[in-house]
């Protein structure tokens, strides 16, 4: 996240985000991840009297900020709505195919595996609790970290 905190009082941010103010106005608000990088470009901007340098690395920052946002957008529209049921009767549970299928109302395993299994493992939103035996009667299903992404942003 880009700018994360409250301000608790004028110069100091919750999180250990620092701000610099203007008055009640902030003016600048220093970045979590890369606070002692915002630091030498804001002392870099001062020293030289030219706040060029400071500009191109908060500029930089944005853009790595909203290329993460726009990778977590992506992983969510990849996901269809066949996947999404499934995630979400996995959420916070392991489930084998026929408890998936009884608890999404489906019959058909060609049509489940085709449609909600296979593009669920291929998208890493799933994995299996036995890798190496795929078709063990005893196979389980969970959320990959991946999975728990996409659904915590549906809701």
């Amino acid at each position: 996240m880009l700018l994360a905190g409250l301000v608790d009082q004028p110069g100091t941010f919750r999180d250990s985000n620092v701000g610099i103010f203007r008055g009640d106005t902030v003016v600048h608000m220093a970045l979590r991840d890369r606070q002692e990088d915002d630091y030498q470009a804001l002392a870099k901007a001062h020293n030289y009297g030219d706040s060029a340098s400071f500009l191109e690395f908060i500029l930089s920052a944005l853009l790595e900020a909203l290329g993460e946002v726009g990778e977590s957008d992506q992983e969510s529209d990849q996901v269809g709505d066949q996947v999404m049921c499934m995630l979400q009767v996995l959420a916070g549970k392991e489930a084998g195919a026929s408890e998936l299928m009884r608890e999404m109302s489906l019959s058909h395993r060609p049509t489940f595996r085709k449609n909600f299994l296979d593009p669920a493992l291929s998208k890493g939103v799933i994995e299996r609790n036995q890798p190496d035996t795929p078709r063990s009667p005893t196979q389980l299903y969970r959320l990959t970290e991946k999975g728990r992404r996409v659904l915590d942003r549906q809701f």
